[in-house]
């Protein structure tokens, strides 16, 4: 009952304070420059990467958006329009074109300062005239950082590109990346389809798991049209074990978390693809009831369970082991929202279903590793 209540609150909450531009209805899939290439970008990276994603199968696995991060713009012109790098993207609606011809979409970063990280020029004081050029060209996705603010808060300065994204009549997904600064999952839903709640992600076990756990404080404010962002993805990249990585996936899955894939897929191992395209997990993430999984117990050893509601009187699963020693991870169902006594199992990575279970389910987990289930009653 309490977790029943848990729920509705949830989704109250969420629909009370949503934005509806009709975007995000689930959370976004696709590809982003940065975590692998940081400023290296250019037409050409784009070009083989929209090709990657569809010859490797992501694009059929749901992955749409190819989304260039940071260090593509470097001047603004006579008119104030925004100067693209043009010896590296000499004509951004011709690739904006090329991504379309994939069936995919296209994304572009600015900033909600004077300049961006990277010190680029943002489009704080010109998001009119942005918003217009990004529509003009075709993009279909804006993240927009928080890096060189004239120290107005964020809730302030990231409605303005809202409304000027607005005003182009293009429909364009708009991520609001200010780092969880000032708690934006309390105001976002208002003004962006998805919202950092978090600093950077690299690329090993700690940040990964700590990302995950300041996101899941804000579990009940997320929902069909606007999501928590605890970063992108760092699948593929190297730094962590295979096992690391699957809890990676999986957690990010369970918290319908954005899956933005931040490797280089043009050279992706079959390790990390697997992982990426594992259809079952992405089901989770995609799931139409969208209500973000959570944490629902942690003991002193690291033994954790995460769980939260599916479509189809479901509930997903992981339990995840963040200790340093091999040991039982047990979920009750009282615990994860389950009232009937006995409940199907299916185990989403080993992609088989198991003997059924009753009143609890406990598997022997390695450390960093995780097993996610999909439980249905009966």
């Amino acid at each position: 009952m309490k977790a029943l209540l848990q729920l509705m609150f949830a989704c109250i909450l969420h629909s009370s304070l949503s934005l509806e531009n009709g975007l995000g209805r689930t959370p976004q899939m696709g590809w982003n420059s940065w975590n692998h290439f940081h400023c290296s970008v250019s037409a050409r990276l784009i070009m083989e990467t929209a090709d990657a994603m569809v010859s490797k199968g992501l694009k059929a696995a749901g992955y749409q958006y190819v989304n260039i991060d940071d260090c593509w713009q470097v001047a603004r012109f006579p008119n104030n329009t925004i100067k693209p790098d043009h010896k590296k993207f000499p004509d951004m609606k011709q690739l904006a074109d090329y991504v379309h011809s994939k069936s995919l979409k296209f994304g572009l970063y600015s900033d909600a300062g004077t300049h961006t990280c990277q010190k680029r020029p943002g489009s704080l004081g010109y998001e009119d005239i942005d918003a217009e050029t990004y529509a003009g060209w075709g993009v279909d996705y804006l993240k927009y950082d928080n890096c060189n603010d004239n120290g107005t808060k964020p809730e302030i300065r990231y409605p303005v590109m809202r409304d000027a994204l607005n005003k182009t009549d293009k429909p364009i997904f708009y991520s609001v990346c200010e780092w969880g600064i000032d708690d934006p999952a309390t105001w976002a839903p208002k003004v962006g389809n998805s919202w950092r709640t978090t600093e950077d992600i690299e690329d090993n076990w700690d940040s990964m798991y700590s990302r995950a756990v300041l996101n899941d404080q804000w579990w009940k404010y997320a929902g069909p049209g606007g999501w928590n962002d605890p970063d992108m993805l760092e699948v593929g990249n190297g730094g962590m074990s295979h096992n690391a990585y699957i809890v990676h996936f999986s957690l990010w899955c369970l918290m319908k978390a954005p899956l933005l894939i931040g490797c280089d897929v043009r050279s992706i191992s079959k390790d990390a693809l697997d992982i990426l395209t594992n259809s079952e997990v992405i089901a989770v993430n995609q799931d139409p009831l969208g209500v973000q999984g959570h944490r629902v117990k942690m003991t002193t050893d690291g033994a954790e369970v995460w769980a939260g509601p599916l479509s189809g009187n479901s509930v997903a699963v992981i339990l995840l082991n963040s200790g340093t020693k091999t040991q039982n991870v047990t979920a009750y169902f009282s615990e994860i929202g389950l009232s009937a006594d006995t409940a199907s199992v299916r185990d989403l990575w080993a992609h088989e279903d198991q003997e059924s279970a009753t009143n609890s389910i406990s598997r022997s987990v390695h450390s960093h590793s995780a097993v996610m289930l999909v439980l249905k009653p009966f």
